[in-house]
C-alpha cells in the first residue's frame, strides 16, 4: 500500500498566494479565478497557474460557466485540512482596524467549509449536547431520541441527512475556540436550516457570518443561547 505524500500537499499549501486562495475558498463556495487572484494579489495569469496546480494536485476542483471558470475545494476533507492547520499556525499580527474587524467576525461566526464554526458553532453544539439532543460517540456525535424529535421539528430530515456518502456528525476542533463544533453531513444541513431561517446571513468578501436579529431572538427562545450586546447591532 502507497505512503500519502504529506511533501507533496504541504508543498501545494504552503506558498503564500495559494493559501490565500484556499482560505477563501473555506466558505464552501465556488469562486472564479479573477476573485482569487484579488484576494491572493497577483496577476489572472499567475493565479491560472497556481489554480492548475491545485486541480492537479487535488486540492481544488473546477466549472466552466461560459468563459468563466470557478474554483472550489474538492472536497470537505480538504476544508478539514486547511481547519486543522488553523489550529496549530501562529497567528497572524492584525496591523489596522479593518483587519481587527475582520478577525473579531471570524472569531464570533464563520463558515468551515460548509457548516457554522467560531463562538457561535461552538455555542450551538454544547447546547445540543447540554440538553442531550446530542451526545459523543468517540470522535463524532450521535443524536438521541429526543435530538432526533427536536431536529424533526427544527424542519430538518435525519433520514435524508444519513442517506448521504459523507460523514454524518463529526468532531471538528474550532481554531478560535479551542473546543469542537459539529461538522459532517449534520452539521452542514443544520447551517443550510439557519441560513433558510434567515437566523444566519454571509458578509459579503469572506467567510464570516452575521447572526441576524431573527437568529438572536430564535437561537435564545430554541435552545437559550445569548451572546454579548456588542454582536446585536442588527436587532
Amino acid at each position: 500500500m502507497a505512503t500519502p505524500n504529506i511533501v507533496e500537499v504541504a508543498s501545494l499549501i504552503g506558498d503564500p498566494s495559494r493559501a490565500a486562495m484556499l482560505m477563501n475558498l473555506l466558505s464552501g463556495k465556488a469562486l472564479p479565478a479573477s476573485e482569487l487572484a484579488r484576494a491572493a494579489h497577483v496577476t489572472p495569469q499567475t493565479a491560472s497557474s497556481h489554480l492548475a496546480k491545485m486541480v492537479e494536485g487535488g486540492l481544488l476542483v473546477h466549472e466552466s460557466y461560459g468563459r468563466h471558470r470557478y474554483y472550489r475545494l474538492a472536497s470537505a476533507e480538504v476544508g478539514q485540512a486547511l481547519e486543522a492547520l488553523h489550529a496549530i499556525a501562529p497567528p497572524k499580527p492584525v496591523r489596522s482596524l479593518r483587519e481587527s474587524d475582520q478577525s473579531k467576525a471570524l472569531h464570533f461566526a464563520r463558515t468551515c467549509y460548509d457548516h457554522i464554526a467560531g463562538e457561535v458553532g461552538v455555542a450551538l453544539t454544547h447546547r445540543l449536547l447540554a440538553l442531550g439532543l446530542l451526545h459523543e460517540e468517540g470522535r463524532d456525535f450521535a443524536v438521541s431520541i429526543d435530538g432526533a424529535k427536536w431536529f424533526r421539528d427544527f424542519g430538518m430530515d435525519l433520514d435524508e441527512i444519513r442517506r448521504g456518502r459523507r460523514h454524518f456528525a463529526r468532531q471538528c476542533l474550532d481554531w478560535s475556540e479551542r473546543r469542537h463544533h459539529m461538522a459532517g453531513a449534520l452539521g452542514a444541513a443544520l447551517t443550510t436550516r439557519l441560513f433558510d431561517l434567515s437566523w444566519i446571513d454571509s458578509i459579503p468578501g469572506g467567510r464570516a457570518i452575521q447572526v441576524t436579529k431573527y437568529g438572536f431572538r430564535g437561537l435564545s427562545q430554541e435552545l437559550g443561547i445569548t451572546f454579548d450586546d456588542e454582536w446585536k447591532q442588527a436587532e
